[in-house]
């Protein structure tokens, strides 16, 4: 798998059915390793090992129901009570960020209403803050710490 725009992080790798598969430490299972997994992956390990969000706070691939469609975000960030405090959308690096990935992420947090939003495809990362009231959202520098 190529580099990308992380700090480098140990990973766990298996060979399964001539496919190879990296250990996930949130969903505690291996997962078949695609270019978007990779990408994951690297931001699973940034939130935790950068940033020092919990492990129990951190949620990935899990279903959303968005207008009767059935959606999958890539991460989250939970606060305490509950509420989403970050989500993450994750692009494999071949994919270029454009308008149309930010407004999947906007739709994505109508319904999720997270107060930060991530957009990478692992080469280039977006972080914004969600201004709910004037409905938009402002580009930071960088995730705030836990």
């Amino acid at each position: 798998m190529q580099k990308l725009n992380f700090p480098s992080y140990n990973f766990r790798f298996k060979n399964s059915e001539n496919k190879v598969a990296i250990f996930d430490t949130i969903r505690k299972k291996f997962i078949i390793l695609t270019p978007e997994e990779w990408v994951r992956q690297h931001v699973v390990q940034y939130l935790l090992q950068e940033k020092k969000y919990p492990k129990s706070h951190i949620n990935v691939e899990k279903l959303l129901k968005i207008n009767d469609l059935k959606k999958r975000y890539d991460v989250v960030v939970f606060n305490p009570d509950g509420s989403i405090f970050i989500l993450v959308e994750c692009k494999a690096p071949e994919i270029k960020i454009s308008q149309h990935t930010f407004d999947q992420i906007a739709r994505y947090n109508m319904t999720l209403k997270a107060q930060f939003l991530m957009v990478t495809n692992g080469h280039n990362h977006y972080f914004c803050q969600m201004d709910f009231e004037n409905e938009k959202y402002e580009f930071l520098k960088e995730l705030p710490n836990f």
